[in-house]
């Protein structure tokens, strides 16, 4: 076929005609022949050669030359009798089916009359007539595109059923050539709907449409996002035996590639490989892409490997592609051999390859290889962009480097790259874990000041303040928040109802949870597992799982952690039989308890002393294939030690280094503490020596219960030693290391030292509670130092502190064994006029004027 569509411009009147839909009305009474009738034509045949070019068509100027149908109305210009009658015309037509160009003036004559009937079937006989000839077959296309060009006209099922019929009925050689000029007419038109529905009935027809016809319409269908209707005409041409070309494959694939369906671009690309088809470069570039985006690096890379067997160099895009997939994969062995592969093929490094492997680097938690590659960017002739900063600084954030993340955001500011809320959000994240609040609130101005700041990273500064109890600070900032515009989220409410859960504040907990509500921002499973166990920790089981019903109202599906709150919540507040009962439940619904969820019953079975129960749970477990963690252990060995079954602890110990668990230094405080109470200081001793040269570092717990435990056998030494290296080491004594320590010097007599320990610990602002009163009172009383005890009681009356019984008992038996029988009957009246009750023991010293059974006073 020749290319040259549009090599002979259309008559003006004849292209003024197809601009009309008019002119294609659809005629349908034509009779099954060629019709013979007396028509102007045959008395008057056409003037001059019928062999001239298409640029020779235009109309003779002159009376002389122009033919008898012409002549006749130029001398007659009234009469309109010439017969112009759609069968008349088809008639002319057809008798000069062996001369197109004849045909084709008349036809482009016959249009200018008043009485030419406009048909379809007339149009196409003219186009089987052009498309007889290999010189007229320009035409035809020029005049199908035209006919197509507007809106109107007949429809494309219409065009082909008369194409298709007129042809067969004026036995024209149905050439598919004119049909698939039609369907091309339709797309380059850009009436692709019409388009389908000519290559529907051309089927239908049993007149395949081209193969490269059919992918220019497969390729309009798929940028139009129409990859179904695509699909389908391709099926159909394939039941007929039709499968297209490597073009075809391509189409195929990317269709299926922009739809995210990666197996079936695979299957096309297989089936044409058995079919035979010589595939090339670009299917295989289009496979490996779908293969990235799966991902499936170790396919995508053995593809690359195939092309480059083949001798084809991937495109830049390709290696691109495949270094991102295997990067994602966790694969960067291949990763940087594929980046040798791509410096070698000469293509170009470009920033999101390095940038890709720098993730690489820094997901395997090697920053500085991550970082030199960076700095090796100028070598390759790549600039870092705004995504690689974002990385390495999110990165370097995530591990603790801040001096390297603020030097890297520093830098790209200096280029002239703005950080955006992504980058400050990532510093400011790395700041709050390992620098101070002050520094992150520096930083978040800043981002306020430049209107970086959004509600993500309000979102990070709230949870932080609230997750340490710092719930006034983010009050304050909320109402900063709300006051620049900022529209709160269902994480900004869930960090706010954390943080007054956290202090107890449960109304305003659930002041926030209504207001969510009022202002239509969904609560979600988080949410409503924070409200639960702050009313769990409050003691409230009614209002716990009355949110949690609302959250069952609401379609909101509980999470492992929702479960998790209640069965722990129940624990917390004594009601663990029923937690074992939600458990038994839960699983039925297909909840999976884990090791927290057994830690929570258990550590609820040992607080109301169910040791049995705590160890059949503990079997349970093991039974059912959930290891054990150090926290079970650590809870098992510190129930062994309250119900003094020293042994079992020991084997728990025992049980935990043979499965290779670590002591952490909570297990170890419950093993020092348990030894400590049982006075055996040596294995205490030796477990605290363990302790220090496995690495880690006693805390005050641990020094108190050392602490406690030589005073306890009266080692004053010992136990000073020890608050010696407290100081040292720089850990603090809390009230309890202060309290212990008072009491064990005044039983030692040591009366000076205690004291320089009262005034210590009120010097570093701590308030003695009513413990630490009471053992101070007690110890005073035993060395006689009634004087010092009424500077006690002023103290305690300064600090809003009032005597228990035990003090009174206490200070009874004191002045009774002084021999002050008035001022002990006064402080009975003075314990009646508090409101307090005498007990047995305060009835007893006043009758005896001593403890039975005992030479020291109460409390010693």
């Amino acid at each position: 076929m020749r290319s040259s569509i549009s090599s002979s411009p259309i008559p003006p009147l004849l292209r003024r005609s197809f601009f009309n839909p008019r002119y294609l009305c659809h005629q349908s009474a034509i009779s099954d022949k060629p019709i013979i009738s007396d028509s102007p034509i045959s008395e008057n045949p056409i003037a001059g050669p019928t062999t001239k070019s298409p640029n020779e068509l235009t109309p003779p100027s002159s009376s002389a030359e122009k033919p008898a149908y012409e002549l006749h109305l130029h001398q007659n210009p009234s009469s309109e009798s010439t017969d112009l009658s759609h069968a008349h015309v088809i008639n002319t037509l057809l008798s000069h089916r062996n001369d197109p160009f004849s045909a084709l003036r008349y036809f482009n004559w016959a249009e200018r009359r008043r009485g030419f009937v406009r048909s379809v079937d007339s149009f196409c006989v003219l186009l089987h007539i052009l498309m007889g000839s290999v010189e007229t077959r320009g035409q035809a296309q020029n005049l199908l595109c035209r006919s197509v060009f507007g809106d109107s006209g007949p429809s494309p099922i219409v065009f082909v059923d008369r194409l298709f019929d007129c042809g067969k009925r004026f036995d024209f050689e149905l050439d598919s050539q004119v049909f698939n000029l039609l369907l091309n007419s339709y797309i380059r038109a850009n009436r692709i709907r019409d388009a389908v529905h000519c290559f529907n009935k051309m089927v239908e027809i049993e007149i395949l449409p081209w193969v490269p016809f059919m992918n220019i319409l497969l390729t309009a269908l798929i940028r139009r996002n129409m990859s179904g209707e695509a699909r389908e005409l391709h099926d159909k041409m394939v039941l007929r035996g039709v499968f297209g070309d490597r073009v075809t494959v391509h189409v195929l694939m990317r269709a299926c590639l922009k739809e995210e369906r990666g197996e079936e671009a695979e299957k096309y690309f297989r089936e044409a490989k058995d079919r035979g088809v010589e595939l090339d470069a670009a299917a295989y570039s289009i496979l490996i892409q779908a293969f990235c985006k799966k991902p499936n690096s170790r396919v995508a890379s053995e593809l690359v490997k195939e092309m480059r067997d083949r001798g084809w160099v991937p495109s830049e895009g390709t290696f691109t592609s495949v270094v991102g997939a295997c990067v994602k994969q966790g694969n960067m062995v291949e990763a940087l051999k594929l980046k040798d592969d791509m410096v070698s093929c000469g293509k170009p490094l470009n920033a999101v390859v390095l940038t890709n492997l720098m993730k690489g680097y820094c997901v395997q938690g090697n920053t500085s290889s991550a970082l030199d590659l960076f700095y090796k960017m100028d070598q390759y002739g790549v600039s870092p962009n705004k995504i690689t900063y974002a990385v390495l600084i999110e990165w370097c954030s995530k591990s603790g480097e801040m001096e390297k993340a603020y030097e890297l955001y520093n830098q790209m500011k200096h280029v002239g790259i703005q950080p955006n809320s992504y980058v400050m959000n990532s510093l400011l994240r790395g700041l709050l874990k390992f620098r101070t609040f002050e520094d992150a609130s520096k930083l978040f101005n800043e981002a306020v000041e430049c209107g970086v700041a959004n509600i993500f990273m309000y979102n990070t500064i709230l949870y932080s303040l609230c997750n340490v109890g710092k719930v006034n600070e983010a009050c304050a900032l909320w109402d900063s928040m709300i006051g620049k515009g900022a529209v709160p989220n269902v994480i900004s409410y869930s960090s706010m109802i954390l943080g007054h859960c956290r202090r107890g504040a449960m109304d305003m907990a659930h002041h926030l949870f209504t207001e969510m509500l009022e202002r239509s921002v969904k609560p979600d499973v988080f949410t409503y597992s924070i409200l639960m166990d702050g009313y769990f920790k409050k003691g409230d089981k009614e209002r716990a799982f009355e949110i949690f019903n609302h959250m069952m109202a609401a379609n909101i599906a509980p999470t492992d952690f929702t479960y998790n709150t209640v069965i722990n919540g129940l624990c917390r507040v004594g009601r663990t039989s029923e937690a074992r009962d939600m458990l038994m439940k839960y699983v039925e619904m297909g909840f999976v308890p884990v090791c927290l969820t057994y830690n929570s019953i258990i550590n609820g079975l040992i607080k109301e002393g169910d040791m049995n129960s705590a160890l059949a749970v503990y079997r349970e477990m093991c039974e059912g294939g959930v290891s054990p963690n150090v926290v079970t252990y650590t809870s098992l060995i510190d129930g062994f030690f309250k119900s003094n079954n020293m042994t079992l602890a020991l084997t728990m110990r025992n049980e935990m280094k043979n499965k290779g668990i670590e002591l952490d230094i909570t297990a170890y405080g419950a093993l020092i503490d348990g030894f400590c109470k049982g006075l055996d200081m040596v294995t205490a001793s030796e477990l605290f020596s363990e302790l220090l040269e496995v690495g880690l570092s006693p805390n005050t717990t641990i020094y108190t219960s050392m602490i406690c435990g030589f005073l306890n056998l009266r080692n004053t030494e010992a136990a000073l030693r020890l608050h010696g290296r407290m100081s040292d080491e720089g850990i603090p004594c809390d009230l309890i290391t202060y309290t212990a320590l008072i009491d064990g010097l005044l039983k030692d007599g040591k009366l000076v030292v205690a004291s320089d320990f009262y005034l210590e610990m009120l010097s570093k602002g701590i308030v003695p509670d009513i413990v630490t009163y009471t053992t101070l009172i007690n110890g005073l009383c035993n060395r006689g130092q009634l004087g010092n005890v009424r500077k006690v009681l002023e103290d305690m009356d300064g600090k809003n502190v009032a005597p228990n019984v035990l003090i009174y008992n206490t200070l009874i038996a004191g002045h009774f064994k002084e021999g002050n029988m008035q001022e002990a009957f006064r402080l009975h009246d003075e314990m009646l006029d508090r409101g307090l009750v005498p007990d047995d023991k305060t009835y007893d010293i006043l009758l005896n004027g001593k403890l039975k059974g005992t030479s020291e006073l109460p409390g010693a």
